[in-house]
């Protein structure tokens, strides 16, 4: 079972920015890379202690726009920083997650380092939250292989169970499953093809005219 284990690729994760995400986001190239660092860094502070209207006032004044302009820019940094945290995605993901925002390289850089400069401090944040949705905690797994019964002397049917443990506040939620070689490999190999197809060329046109 290690060999099968060890055969296996990981998974990658790609965020999916909504409509409204990538609108937010798309004031950030008409602001000099300062100013994106600014805003990384206000967003980041409302990630820990909570958002503040009065520093969305303070930066739409010197820069002289909306305030709602800010305050979104802002807001679509703070999703993207706790989403890619959330789901620890690594730096070739997380640039190919924000591919579909048309930014150019140097402001993709920016945010790039702004997710792993701050990505374990924000998930610690995020671990300290109130969720309403059950939390991994640990796996534990077996393989059992059936070599004969009393019908048939010679057989080989592996099964492999799994027992899964998920934590929801103080309380412990447990899991058994169960398959066979078989089967996890063709679910492994299918989720694999579906997040490959996500980096072809037409999956990300399509991303980037959805509506």
């Amino acid at each position: 079972m290690i060999g099968l284990l060890s055969g296996c690729r990981l998974f990658r994760m790609l965020l999916v920015l909504s409509e409204d995400h990538k609108e937010h986001l798309a004031f950030l190239p008409k602001v000099e890379p300062a100013v994106v660092r600014e805003f990384g860094r206000i967003a980041l502070e409302f990630i820990r202690r909570g958002a503040s209207p009065k520093i969305y006032e303070g930066a739409a004044r010197k820069l002289g726009v909306p305030v709602e302009m800010v305050q979104h820019g802002v807001e679509g940094l703070m999703f993207l920083m706790t989403e890619s945290s959330k789901h620890m995605i690594s730096e070739v993901d997380f640039l190919d997650s924000v591919l579909v925002l048309g930014f150019g390289e140097e402001l993709n850089q920016i945010l790039l380092q702004l997710y792993l400069q701050h990505h374990s401090q924000i998930r610690s944040i995020l671990s300290q939250l109130p969720s309403n949705l059950p939390a991994y905690h640990s796996l534990e797994w077996r393989l059992d292989v059936q070599l004969a019964s009393r019908s048939v002397r010679e057989q080989v049917i592996p099964m492999l169970t799994m027992h899964l443990l998920l934590t929801k506040g103080s309380d412990s939620i447990s899991r058994v499953l169960q398959t066979d070689p078989r089967t996890l490999l063709h679910l492994i190999s299918t989720l694999e093809a579906a997040l490959a197809s996500m980096k072809t060329s037409h999956a990300r046109r399509i991303l980037r005219n959805i509506k």
